[in-house]
């Protein structure tokens, strides 16, 4: 991991004090879906990993016998609860809950931009670092397999496919990333491709 990355990092995302409040930026392409003002907030947990000279990030895949999202590959998250005082602190319990990795090893650093989901849920992903020390334990009800995917592979525009659909009456797309036994795809996918966004604009 070299620092230049790091400070890109730290400048593209919103500051961890000053979560974005603007709307999600998707909503051109599903606000004909989902009512976009009644949205529940939620929040994902973008883990990236230090492991050498590079950055790794952290993803989970569903288990298969999950009614939603099922067999999905997905970042660490969901619902902020009204115990949770923010999307920080949600985005850490849900870390703990589904992974087993402890607050103590993760570093909030900042947010992407919120994306709304067709399940109706106004997601806020929070940028973290996490300790590579960590063990990963996964709770088998939600999550089958915790992994790692490079952060190199996943800025490569060559390893993303824009994918194409009428839905409802309506032109759509997808994005997906193809990595080795892995189908990354969906609400991932997009905010992978705003983290790629966000990056390119500070560089």
């Amino acid at each position: 991991m070299t620092d230049a990355l790091l400070d890109s990092l730290r400048r593209a995302v919103h500051p961890i004090d000053a979560p974005p409040r603007a709307g999600c930026w998707n909503v051109a392409e599903i606000g004909d879906l989902v009512d976009v003002t009644a949205l529940r907030e939620a929040a994902v947990l973008v883990g990236l990993v230090p492991r050498g000279d590079a950055l790794q990030v952290l993803l989970t895949r569903r288990n298969d016998a999950l009614r939603r999202h099922a067999g999905q590959v997905s970042f660490p998250g969901g619902r902020v609860d009204a115990e949770d005082t923010d999307a920080v602190a949600a985005a850490l319990r849900e870390t703990h809950e589904e992974v087993g990795i402890p607050t103590s090893l993760v570093q909030p650093m900042g947010y992407l931009d919120p994306l709304a989901t067709i399940t109706g849920f106004r997601v806020l992903p929070v940028v973290a670092l996490v300790d590579p020390a960590y063990v990963a334990r996964p709770d088998p009800v939600e999550v089958a397999a915790v992994f790692e995917v490079p952060l190199a592979f996943l800025l490569e525009p060559s390893n993303r496919v824009e994918r194409r659909f009428v839905h409802e009456g309506r032109d759509r797309r997808v994005w997906e990333y193809r990595y080795p036994d892995q189908r990354i795809w969906g609400a991932t996918a997009s905010m992978l491709l705003n983290l790629q966004e966000r990056l390119e604009a500070v560089r």
